[in-house]
């Protein structure tokens, strides 16, 4: 029927699968319905079916990511019109409210991080895309639209919350905890600023390995508890300027507390679904900075113009492709990427 699409739908704790639902529908001046071409699965996605995202809720079709076709747009969209090729923003932008003026469109007050969250996502054939002229942009011509899927939000994040938030700089040192995709995104934008020592951390061998392909000068498997201890080895007893958390869970937010130095920062990326405790009776005097973050995408065309200079090579980080119809297969492998070696999957739609 030409308008009921297939949708990945979140259905409750733990579970999802495909279904029917209705086309959507241009609803606001300023919404773009696009029909989708490529998406992607993300940790985020993970959080959601464990529970740890309360706003979003059963009945919601999932996804955040992807590349596609303007189908049609409403009468107040003046950037894009039927038939353009677009990459689609994590994060909905009107441009206009207080938070969108200071730069932090996570915050948007009728935006923000809403696909697949409180509004229906992109793991599905068309999407409704609000605040269409300020959350998609242009795909250029010849652009690799599979690349381009990591800059949806994969890439903006890890450079934003990771190394732009951790003042990651020339001749400084970075310990990066957690080698999936975000962590492996945040040691590719790193490299941007060309510090002394970027060390990854991880459970994983195979993953560590990877990582040294991908610019770590250092990896440290942290599964016998002795990773602050080998950190501290090879920075000379300081530890490390920036610590990025890329897992979200607890235990590596604790291990980042054990490896920044005095005057250093802590970076957080993970997405936290209980408390974890901060050790002030430890670092109070240090001198250092933890910071927080949901991504803004302010520096998508940046790295859009890295991309397309071939600077950076974002599709290093896919490893398995999916079709549509294939879409819970694809949660399988990418949710058990110990046994799988998955990083990123593409699902063509």
């Amino acid at each position: 029927m030409e308008n009921v699409l297939k949708a990945l739908v979140y259905r409750g704790h733990g579970d999802k699968g495909i279904e029917d639902k209705p086309k959507p529908e241009l609803q606001a001046l300023g919404d773009a319905i696009v029909r989708m071409t490529k998406t992607t699965i993300c940790g985020t996605d993970l959080h959601i079916l464990k529970g740890d995202v309360p706003t979003c809720v059963p009945g919601r079709t999932l996804g955040h990511e992807g590349t596609g076709v303007i189908d049609s747009v409403a009468s107040g969209v003046t950037a894009f019109r039927s038939d353009d090729r677009v990459l689609i923003s994590c994060i909905s932008a009107c441009a206009k409210c207080e938070y969108c003026r200071r730069g932090m469109y996570s915050h948007c007050t009728t935006g923000g991080w809403i696909l697949g969250n409180l509004i229906d996502g992109t793991q599905a054939e068309y999407v409704r895309i609000p605040h269409a002229d300020t959350s998609l942009y242009p795909i250029p011509s010849g652009a690799d639209e599979e690349a381009l899927v990591m800059l949806s939000d994969v890439l903006p994040t890890a450079f934003e919350c990771g190394v732009l938030n951790g003042k990651v700089a020339p001749g400084s040192t970075v310990a990066i905890v957690g080698a999936g995709p975000i962590g492996l995104a945040a040691l590719l934008t790193a490299q941007f600023f060309s510090p002394a020592a970027i060390i990854l951390i991880d459970l994983d061998s195979g993953r560590l390995e990877l990582s040294r392909r991908f610019g770590a000068t250092h990896t440290v498997n942290s599964s016998n508890g002795d990773a602050p201890q080998k950190v501290k080895e090879l920075t000379g007893g300081r530890g490390v300027d920036t610590a990025i958390e890329a897992v979200g869970i607890p235990a590596t937010f604790h291990l980042c507390q054990d490896l920044v130095a005095p005057g250093g920062t802590i970076a957080n990326i993970g997405v936290h679904g209980t408390k974890v405790d901060l050790h002030l009776e430890r670092l109070w005097s240090h001198n250092i900075a933890i910071t927080t973050r949901l991504v803004d995408t302010t520096t998508t065309p940046t790295l859009l113009k890295t991309v397309q200079s071939k600077k950076i090579e974002p599709k290093l980080l896919i490893t398995h492709r999916f079709k549509l119809d294939q879409i819970v297969e694809a949660y399988e492998t990418f949710s058990h990427a110990a046994r799988t070696k998955a990083l990123k999957v593409v699902i063509e739609v």
